[in-house]
């Protein structure tokens, strides 16, 4: 089970095999050599990387900050990758309050609009029109 072809590593990475072509071009995986006359291999630790970097992504990571995660996953390094925890935490976290306030804005203008059936003019219209 260690010499996969790239259509069974897809499968078992749960990604397309464009995804995988992607990601090598992007340097996150490497290109296995092509033996003579042959197809490239590749092994459990290949699809373990690609899970990696998909359950990464999963969790709000851009590419290039995989990278980053991927030159410390040796165990070893275990504060800068806390630092990089951090600073997507916190990304995501003004990702939220951005989202709250979307939220109350839209919330009142949509209860401007139904709070007066006589209006001529929409409250949410005319809010976006600014």
């Amino acid at each position: 089970m260690d010499q996969l072809s790239i259509g069974v590593f897809a499968q078992a990475a749960g990604v397309s095999v464009e995804t995988i072509r992607f990601y090598q071009r992007k340097g996150l995986l490497a290109q296995p050599e092509r033996p003579y006359g042959s197809i490239r291999r590749y092994s459990q630790n290949d699809v373990a990387r690609v899970r990696f970097v998909k359950s990464a992504q999963a969790l709000g990571f851009r590419l290039d900050e995989v990278a980053g995660l991927l030159i410390l996953e040796d165990g070893t390094h275990c504060g800068d990758a806390r630092q990089l925890g951090e600073k997507k935490l916190a990304d995501v976290r003004a990702k939220l309050a951005d989202l709250h306030r979307i939220e109350a804005a839209l919330s009142t203008l949509i209860d401007d609009c139904c709070a007066n059936g006589t209006r001529e003019s929409c409250p949410l219209i005319t809010a976006l029109e600014k």
